[in-house]
């Protein structure tokens, strides 16, 4: 049972943040300061990894091990960004005169709000979060409603690694609350995590008052497979692309296409495995997939599937609830294989947040292209080929922020991450991501002696 936050909490938090951010305990650091304090807090999420991944699952549903994982890898997020925070650096400016001095400043921008969604709380929080630190911002999280323990018990381990009180501030509530977070004049900038309408009204909003805002939406990503392929490896990246994480993932690669001359084949193979997952409890170390996360979700999904199948779509493996002995109330959802729907269907056009894979034939590499393309989202994509011009011909013609080729669900710190369309804006991971929380200062200084004419404005050229 965690608080409901009120409009007088978002009030206090924005001003909290506010006075820290000014304050000289945090703009009174170096930069290296800065950085050491979220290494220190990158070493105290490893030291609690175990229990904050027991926090996860049980909120999402997500299996253990996959939770234990994102945990083990988030202080790397924290330790690379650290890293960066003394390596933010402006520039000399060459303009042509010789009198001055210009140079440029990276700036934090101030408060910023982070709202992150129940699917990977814990790993995307932090995504957001250490980028925003490390640039010297204070943030304000909203964690999802839905996943509150994780991220909560996460982020008040920075008090414990030095951060000064007010730079790391946690909301939790419903959606009211980062509704009220977007539209309050105190917060600069809006990071976002979650469904492409949200992300829309959030740009809006934020449009209206001149905030920034970092929006990572949804996806419907295709998954490549050519007929020279490595197909063992092919077939193992398919399964991963869409039914690891129960599909719930934005990155899910939930449109599978195949090349003619295998389609057959490789789809007999993917029913065959996809038939043969082992659903059940997430804490247990032998389950393949877990429960759909919540009963809104797990509706939602079997309408997409219910109103593919009246629209003449052939199942081929799930499409319907499964029954786990012993966990009778469990919101399980077989791993469900749709072929027989065009590529400008519902079903292949819209995110199902889901173990739903609708599958496509494809004649050539142009025609993979086109079906690829022919989507509102450009968050990811696969490529499975054994010819390494093709994957780099294909790669750069795929309208997706990334793109893996002979590999899936691949992530680093290091690597921007974000998509096209109406997959979002901007980036998180890598240098560009510090951008999104910083704001450009150029400083011109006069260094000659000379007086000049108040009435004729100098330009670059001017001497």
């Amino acid at each position: 049972m965690v608080a409901k936050a009120t409009s007088t909490d978002v009030d206090r938090a924005v001003e909290a943040a506010k006075q820290a951010f000014l304050g000289e305990a945090w703009s009174g650091l170096t930069h290296s300061q800065r950085g050491r304090l979220m290494m220190r807090l990158g070493d105290l999420i490893a030291e609690h990894a175990d229990e904050i991944a027991e926090f996860e699952t049980r909120e999402n549903g997500k299996l253990l091990r996959e939770m234990a994982g994102h945990l083990r890898i988030v202080p790397k997020w924290l330790y690379y960004f650290g890293g960066w925070a003394d390596k933010i650096e402006g520039s000399v400016l060459p303009v042509d005169r010789t009198d001055t001095l210009t140079y440029t400043r990276h700036e934090p921008l101030g408060v910023v709000a982070i709202i992150s969604p129940w699917n990977s709380p814990v790993l995307i929080t932090m995504m957001m979060v250490a980028s925003a630190i490390a640039a010297g911002n204070a943030v304000i999280v909203k964690p999802s409603e839905f996943t509150t323990a994780g991220p909560l018990a996460a982020l008040r381990l920075a008090e414990q690694a030095g951060f000064p009180p007010g730079i790391i501030n946690v909301l939790t509530g419903a959606g009211d609350v980062g509704e009220m977070l977007v539209h309050h004049p105190g917060i600069a900038k809006i990071g976002f995590t979650g469904g492409s309408a949200t992300g829309k009204k959030i740009a809006a909003a934020a449009g209206s008052r001149l905030a920034r805002c970092t929006l990572e939406l949804g996806g419907k990503s295709a998954n490549i497979v050519f007929a020279d392929a490595d197909i063992d490896a092919a077939e193992a990246g398919a399964l991963a692309a869409i039914f690891a994480a129960t599909g719930q993932t934005c990155i899910a690669g939930s449109r599978l296409l195949i090349q003619e001359e295998i389609y057959d084949t490789f789809l007999s193979r993917i029913v065959q495995r996809a038939n043969a997952i082992r659903i059940g409890n997430p804490n247990d170390q032998n389950t393949q997939m877990g429960p759909i996360a919540t009963q809104p979700q797990l509706e939602l999904v079997e309408r997409f599937v219910s109103e593919a199948r009246s629209s003449g779509a052939r199942i081929l493996a799930g499409g319907k609830r499964a029954e786990v002995p012993g966990l009778a109330a469990g919101l399980f959802y077989h791993p469900t294989v749709i072929d027989g729907v065009p590529n400008d269907s519902k079903i292949a056009q819209e995110e199902v947040f889901g173990p739903v894979l609708t599958v496509f034939p494809f004649r050539d590499e142009q025609h993979a292209i086109e079906i690829a393309n022919h989507s509102r989202y450009g968050l990811a994509a696969g490529v499975w080929t054994s010819d390494l011009k093709r994957g780099h011909r294909v790669a750069h013609k795929l309208q997706a922020g990334t793109v893996w080729v002979n590999t899936y669900r691949a992530y680093s710190a290091a690597a921007p991450f974000g998509g096209y369309k109406d997959s979002g804006i901007g980036r998180s991971n890598g240098r560009e991501s510090l951008f999104e929380y910083l704001q450009t200062k150029t400083v011109w200084c006069e260094l000659g002696n000379e007086i000049h004419d108040p009435f004729v404005i100098r330009t670059s050229g001017d001497h």
